[in-house]
């Protein structure tokens, strides 16, 4: 696609009859760069094509791409849920246990005079 993409890119170009050197210069990008858009180079940003098409005077074409979208009109016609994702479920963490053993109590600390 990216292939398909950079040889149209030049051959609009050239159609214009502008230099390497002339795009690269107006999309702000080096005479290497613009040989790899070209060439439909994937490691090139989207933003550089993007410019690329822009000194090309090929920027409004870009309104078209996804414009018409048989498949997502289809699905929103006919209503199609979209899964939800599921809540993470917190785990039940028991409680420290406060349990005093009764027997331990110390009669010491008692106040005079009473007895248990």
């Amino acid at each position: 696609m990216l292939r398909e993409l950079g040889q149209r890119l030049r051959e609009a170009r050239l159609r214009r009859r502008f230099t390497v050197t002339q795009v690269a210069e107006r999309a702000g990008v080096s005479r290497p760069t613009l040989n790899k858009v070209e060439q439909g180079d994937a490691a090139v940003t989207l933003g550089t094509y993007l410019r690329v098409l822009s000194a090309l005077g090929l920027e409004r074409t870009l309104d078209l791409v996804a414009a018409d979208d048989p498949v997502g009109r289809r699905l929103q016609d006919a209503e199609l849920s979209v899964p939800r994702r599921s809540t993470k479920r917190k785990s039940a963490v028991p409680a420290p246990s406060s349990s005093t053993d009764v027997s331990s109590h110390d009669e010491s600390k008692d106040e005079p005079g009473e007895s248990t």
